[in-house]
């Protein structure tokens, strides 16, 4: 729900990870943002990892916006855990309505990644 594609830029050796994405709204009309991974963290606690992204396109309601996320394997499978902020494209009376559903759409989207490690349900079978 947040983004139709992702599509990684070729990388350097030790350089960020670019990547382009898009959200496609209508046939035809298709939302465009690039990002970058700004961290990337794996050890016995878990992974954690961290980017940035934005969007000059009109219809954008994210301009611009940072997140990170962190799964821990727990006992009874993982715990993922998100934050994110972004710059609304919008204004404050818009985003009244579309940060709670962008809040929603992230935790959804993590369950679905928790059912894969946990039951190996894939995310379309989930959705």
């Amino acid at each position: 729900m947040r983004f139709t594609d992702i599509d990684y830029l070729p990388r350097a050796d030790d350089g960020p990870q670019y990547f382009q994405y898009a959200f496609r709204l209508l046939s035809g009309l298709v939302i465009t943002g690039t990002g970058v991974t700004t961290g990337d963290r794996h050890d016995t606690a878990g992974r954690t990892s961290a980017l940035r992204f934005s969007s000059d396109h009109p219809l954008s309601l994210i301009r611009s916006g940072s997140g990170c996320w962190r799964y821990v394997p727990t006992d009874d499978g993982v715990r993922f855990v998100t934050r994110y902020g972004y710059r609304p494209g919008w204004g404050k009376a818009v985003d009244l309505v579309f940060r709670p559903l962008i809040g929603w759409a992230t935790a959804w989207s993590f369950d679905r990644l928790r059912l894969w490690l946990e039951t190996d349900q894939t995310p379309e079978r989930s959705l």
